[in-house]
């Protein structure tokens, strides 16, 4: 299957209109109608219930709609990491938030440099979430992320694990506590993580939700790493004792053969063996 019908046949399952479809891919509706028809015959599926009013995926239109957007990305994705192995002066690229490497980036960029393998790194700076994108679409070659993040299409080795604290604004009724448990939050543990995941897109960075923390326009669950890094006036940090623990990983590409990003992540888990050793010792 070549990849210019499934580009066609996503314009037009994204739109749901030929018209506004064939004027998106810069071509006349008959080719676009013609391209669809021959992918349905290619597959021996109809993908569209078509009437004179309207175009609706069928089921087997929104299966490959996932699977289309997957291999298309995929493929960009691949054109972008081999213009990038085919520069002039080859790059490793490394995601990371600015508050989510557990304070182990030095470390692990220290180390790294010194593999036989090791390329020159340039750090993208990425807001919540956007690591997994990233890599998938080919911008970066390895990334150092918290769950939760999207794993799909990614390779991962879990590197550090800590406790998570609860961030409170210094008036918060429950600051004066020592240690506090989910349901102190109103939380469960299988909301955690969607709860995570909401209060994270209050903020565009830590700072920002720090910010909101100490105004008391909202409670955060952070690793306990950020509380000895980040100290804030106004909000303290309080242990929440029955919380999974926050996860940190190492996350590549499942594509990728690149033995740079390799190497990144040799040294990644080999500073993360070091501290796992300090920490038992």
């Amino acid at each position: 299957m070549e990849s210019r019908p499934l580009r066609y046949f996503v314009a037009v399952a994204e739109e749901l209109n030929f018209a506004r479809a064939a004027q998106r891919l810069g071509i006349s509706p008959p080719p676009l109608s013609r391209s669809i028809r021959a992918l349905e015959s290619e597959l021996g599926a109809v993908l569209f219930e078509r009437t004179t009013h309207s175009v609706a995926l069928t089921p087997a239109g929104a299966v490959l709609l996932a699977e289309a957007r997957f291999a298309l990305d995929a493929l960009d994705a691949a054109g972008r990491r081999a213009r990038r192995t085919a520069a002039a002066e080859p790059k490793l690229v490394l995601a990371v938030k600015a508050d989510g490497d557990a304070g182990l980036l030095e470390t692990i960029l220290a180390r790294y440099a010194a593999d036989p393998a090791a390329l020159p790194v340039t750090v993208r700076l990425a807001a919540w979430q956007e690591q997994s994108r990233m890599l998938r679409q080919g911008e970066a070659d390895a990334a150092l992320m918290y769950e939760p993040y999207e794993r799909t299409g990614l390779d991962t080795e879990d590197l550090v694990s800590e406790p998570r604290v609860a961030a409170l604004a210094v008036s918060h009724p429950l600051a004066a506590r020592t240690g506090l448990r989910l349901a102190d939050l109103g939380l469960r543990e299988d909301e955690m993580l969607r709860f995570i995941e909401e209060v994270r897109g209050r903020g565009q960075d830590l700072a920002q939700l720090l910010t909101l923390v100490g105004l008391g326009e909202l409670v955060a669950l952070l690793p306990a790493s950020v509380a000895d890094r980040y100290p804030r006036p106004g909000v303290v940090y309080r242990p929440v004792l029955d919380a999974p623990a926050a996860v940190m990983a190492v996350a590549w590409p499942q594509q990728s053969r690149s033995t740079a990003t390799a190497a990144f992540v040799r040294a990644a888990v080999s500073v993360a063996d070091d501290v796992r050793a300090r920490e038992a010792g």
